[in-house]
């Protein structure tokens, strides 16, 4: 049975027409059309258009501060998310890439695991764990180490536990893959050459495995920032994210056009930084 190389598959791919190619595309974007591009589309020209509106529901995200200072608060949790998310996850990634056999299966099912369970199912588990008779406050007053119980849940620090918890396959996979691409012939080279373990990573294998880390970090960061259910549940009303104030909006309030005015800004600073990122990863790429 003949099997094709990848030479193959790539004159297959040039073989394609400009037509035929625009039509396998078609199916999703058509998609991406009506369930993304639509819906926030109306909602964006809703924010501006709607009767009575014009622009003040813009104008009224700029004069009252306690909009952007949720939003301030927002990246702020993002960006902490994102850096725990890879403190956390790199060496995991790393000891994946380099167990084999049974131990990289085990881990591997510790990390997906969770991507099978809900994120409502997840966030009622640390609601669990941190409200006032929950299973830490309960274990710190058995030990004695606290005479009353902790104020753990509804707090910006449960936010972030709970988020970065959720979020930390998305960082760690991405940099899997890219520990997995690096030829292990570059590490016994450099140890040949007289590099120690620490030296070794620091030049070789850490510089290697920054494609991955652009990754992940994007993933996670960008997620973090629209995140809802996680906030919602266990950060409550005091520790409003700017998707909750959205929620809030549309559910609680029914103010539609400044819910799109909200959407609109986050969707303007989740764009810029993505650009940002992008000029990172190309400015990474030259070094």
């Amino acid at each position: 049975m003949a099997i094709a190389t990848g030479s193959e598959h790539r004159s297959f791919a040039g073989q394609l027409s400009r037509p035929v190619s625009l039509a396998l595309a078609l199916p999703l974007v058509l998609l991406l059309g009506f369930a993304f591009l639509l819906p926030v589309a109306k909602l964006l020209v809703g924010s501006v258009f709607a009767p009575n509106a014009t622009a003040e529901h813009w104008v009224r995200i700029v004069q009252e501060p306690i909009f952007l200072r949720i939003l301030v608060r927002t990246v702020k949790t993002a960006a902490i998310v994102t850096v725990l998310a890879f403190l956390l996850g790199y060496p995991v990634a790393l000891v994946m890439s380099r167990q084999g056999g049974r131990a990289a299966m085990l881990i591997a099912a510790c990390v997906l695991i969770p991507l099978w369970t809900s994120v409502l199912v997840r966030s009622y588990a640390w609601i669990v764990l941190l409200q006032r008779t929950g299973i830490v406050n309960n274990t710190l007053l058995s030990w004695g180490v606290i005479d009353q119980p902790l104020r753990l849940i509804y707090t910006e620090g449960a936010v972030i536990v709970a988020m970065t918890h959720v979020l930390l396959p998305y960082m760690i996979l991405p940099i899997f893959s890219s520990l997995r691409s690096i030829p292990s012939e570059l590490n016994r080279a450099a140890r040949n050459l007289g590099a120690g373990p620490c030296t070794s990573f620091r030049t070789v294998t850490l510089p290697l495995s920054l494609p991955g880390v652009y990754a992940g970090a994007i993933m996670v960061f960008i997620l973090s920032l629209g995140f809802y259910v996680t906030p919602a549940l266990v950060g409550g009303p005091q520790n409003l994210t700017i998707a909750t104030l959205i929620g809030q909006q549309t559910i609680d309030l029914l103010n539609w056009p400044f819910a799109g005015a909200l959407a609109g800004l986050l969707l303007a600073v989740t764009l810029g930084l993505v650009a940002v990122f992008r000029r990172i990863l190309s400015f990474g790429k030259a070094m």
